[in-house]
């Protein structure tokens, strides 16, 4: 049995220069209340920040060198005094007498067996080799006692935790360590036959290193010899390809063709504008003549003395006056037809003088294309007769390696080596594999107690749900055969859950290990229950702690459960200090 005696502690995150003690042995259910007269004493929120859950922190200090929380080591001494923080824990485990204490600031560590000083580092502080003696000596890790002593709200529940960290305190609480132990060992045989394989390859290295190193060479100048004969293949052909592609069009033709299109467009735009203006021309031409011909019509009534308006007489004057206005006009309207018939001539004679035009056919679209073409064409041939005058450049060197000689070496001290590591990686799959039958064994045997205590707990604190840990140590949850998360319950039934589940492994520990005398439940009996769940809680711990003689200790801001406890542990925060002290009321 694992039984806690005491624990003290100075200078330890609230707790002052004041040695404070805490006697762990008896056989009861005790309330933890605290009261922060800083913050008011009893008024509102008085009941936070005194220091219950430090108790848990030194303990778990204590025993493992590191807070139950996540608080750095340093960040543990207390701020106001800044050092001499010291903890002490005294323990008994079948009568055998233990005595732990460590500090920081200065950094000690002094560990007891029956009286007698086991280690006293105070130049290093926490020794890890003396770490692992007490860890061995509790049979228990820091993540083990945080599920079955220790439970609190300030780190993650169980089902909080990935799948490997669930996995990994499941095979601690089945006894799979047992085997993992004894896998350790066979694991340090393997390392040692890897070591003594490894010096065999180091001498075969040494041996083969230039036969590898040469062949290496070789293979790596064939393919590179390879790639480059299909590299040089693939250029002629593609040199060649494209170069008779481009010789289907007679380039030559195609350029004197692009000139004649030239020479065509120039003159279709010329001919084009002499139409116009030709047309231009004979316009003016037909309405110059028809203004003439009408001109000569009224010089004929004029000079008859009618008015070539109305007809009627004129008189002498006015008939003298309109009529060499009319000789004006009639000069003036045959002289700019016959520029414009001249002009007519002009342009049809130059038109004439181009003649037919016909537009040449072409490949490409512009010159400035066909150009390209011939430089295309000029320039891949260029590339195909320097690339049919390339020389392997990998011949030579292949040649040279081939003539190195090589080494014959003998593996059968290697062989022996790799058949004797096969035999024991086979024991060690044996000993670590989940379908080995030795694990199954371990694991059938103790999984379904697991259940049953799981699954009395759950109908105790009357959660509905089924909770169950298959052989693959994965755990389902059901409520009415409904597949259902962790973070699919209430906050209740979360807590719940994780009481039961806390209470379930330590059933199973203490049937597979040893009994451990104390409990704590760190506010998990405040949050989100409600009254039912409280009432079933307590119920269940009060069971405990008198069938089972354990000293359970009951961390809450409840005052009203006063009433169903026989003892009180008042915590005390007063000038920034806490003290604590068993009693029977909290004032």
């Amino acid at each position: 049995m694992i039984k806690l005696k005491t624990l003290t502690v100075k200078n330890f995150m609230s707790v002052g220069n004041v040695t404070q003690a805490i006697n762990f042995e008896g056989h009861d259910l005790t309330l933890v209340l605290g009261q922060n007269i800083d913050l008011g004493g009893d008024d509102a929120g008085s009941r936070n920040g005194t220091g219950k859950t430090t108790i848990l922190n030194a303990l778990s200090f204590a025993l493992f060198g590191d807070a139950l929380t996540n608080i750095k080591r340093d960040n543990l001494v207390n701020k106001t005094n800044e050092r001499g923080m010291l903890v002490s824990c005294e323990f008994e485990i079948d009568g055998k007498k233990y005595k732990i204490e460590r500090g920081r600031k200065p950094a000690l560590i002094k560990f007891y067996v029956d009286g007698v000083a086991d280690a006293d580092d105070e130049a290093q502080g926490d020794s890890r080799e003396t770490q692992k003696d007490i860890t061995k000596i509790l049979g228990m890790s820091h993540i083990m006692f945080q599920n079955i002593v220790a439970l609190h709200t300030y780190a993650p529940p169980f089902f909080g935790l990935k799948a490997a960290e669930q996995k990994d305190i499941i095979e601690q609480l089945l006894g799979i360590t047992v085997l993992s132990e004894k896998a350790e060992v066979l694991k340090e045989e393997i390392k040692e036959t890897k070591e003594v394989i490894k010096e065999e390859e180091i001498r075969l290295d040494e041996i083969e290193r230039n036969n590898e190193k040469i062949q290496s060479s070789i293979d790596t100048l064939e393919l590179r010899q390879s790639a480059w004969k299909t590299q040089q293949k693939e250029d002629t052909e593609k040199l060649t390809q494209s170069l008779e592609e481009l010789m289907k069009v007679d380039i030559k033709d195609e350029i004197a063709r692009h000139k004649k299109l030239e020479t065509y467009r120039e003159n279709f735009e010329k001919t084009r504008t002499w139409e116009r203006e030709l047309a231009t021309v004979q316009t003016a031409i037909k309405q110059s003549t028809k203004q003439l011909t009408d001109i000569l019509e009224s010089i004929d009534k004029t000079e008859n003395k009618a008015c070539p308006t109305c007809g009627g007489a004129m008189e002498d004057t006015k008939h003298q006056t309109m009529l060499t206005k009319m000789q004006d006009d009639k000069n003036e309207f045959e002289t700019y037809v016959e520029e414009l018939v001249s002009q007519e001539s002009d342009l049809t004679v130059k038109i004439k003088s181009i003649g037919d035009l016909e537009q040449p056919e072409t490949y490409y679209d512009t010159a400035q294309e066909a150009y390209k073409h011939e430089n295309t064409v000029e320039y891949l041939g260029e590339q195909l007769e320097s690339k049919s005058k390339e020389i392997d450049p990998y011949a030579e060197q292949i040649d040279e390696l081939r003539t190195k000689a090589v080494q014959e070496l003998s593996y059968n001290k290697m062989n022996n080596l790799r058949k004797l590591q096969d035999h024991q990686e086979f024991l060690y799959k044996l000993l670590t594999s989940k379908d080995s039958f030795v694990r199954k064994k371990v694991i059938d045997q103790n999984l379904t107690y697991l259940n049953s205590r799981l699954a009395f707990y759950l109908d105790q604190t009357g959660l509905p749900h089924e909770v169950v840990f298959q052989s693959d140590l994965t755990v389902e949850i059901t409520e009415l055969g409904r597949d259902l998360d962790f973070d699919n319950l209430s906050r209740g039934e979360r807590n719940r859950l994780i009481l039961s589940l806390c209470w379930a492994f330590r059933d199973v520990w203490e049937m597979l290990y040893h009994n451990i005398n104390v409990m704590f439940i760190d506010e998990l009996v405040d949050s989100g229950m409600d009254t039912a769940g409280v009432e079933n809680a307590i119920a269940i711990l009060k069971q405990i702690a008198r069938e089972r003689h354990k000293n359970i200790y009951l961390i809450s801001h409840r005052d009203e459960l006063q009433g169903r406890v026989n003892n009180v542990l008042k915590v005390t925060k007063e000038n920034g200090f806490t003290s604590y002290a068993f009693t029977d009321t909290i004032d």
